[in-house]
């Protein structure tokens, strides 16, 4: 059984390059489900115009894809609804000076 916790742990290596902090700290990722062998990652970026989508799906895939049980990750990039800063966490909040 895939552990909800264990796939966000690993969601929490996938970096935001420019800001330096992980995906779930920032509020990026909008929902997970789990459905026996398979993980669905539904995840944002801070704004539709920035370049590393493809770059996060792969990493989320990679990540999520080496935890015992998991057969098969799918990633899809939303924008709606639209990523602000009170998505973040409070770490993150403080780390950004929010």
């Amino acid at each position: 059984m895939i552990d909800e916790d264990d796939v966000y742990e690993a969601l929490s290596n996938v970096i935001d390059p420019e800001l330096g902090l992980d995906f779930v700290e920032l509020g990026l990722i909008y929902g997970l489900e789990i459905d026996g062998g398979t993980v669905n990652v539904t995840f944002t970026l801070t704004t539709p115009a920035c370049p590393i989508g493809p770059q996060v799906t792969e990493q989320i895939q990679e990540f999520v894809g080496e935890l015992p049980g998991v057969e098969t990750v799918n990633a899809s990039m939303v924008f709606t609804p639209p990523w602000s800063p009170e998505k973040m966490s409070e770490d993150a909040k403080f780390a950004l000076g929010y």
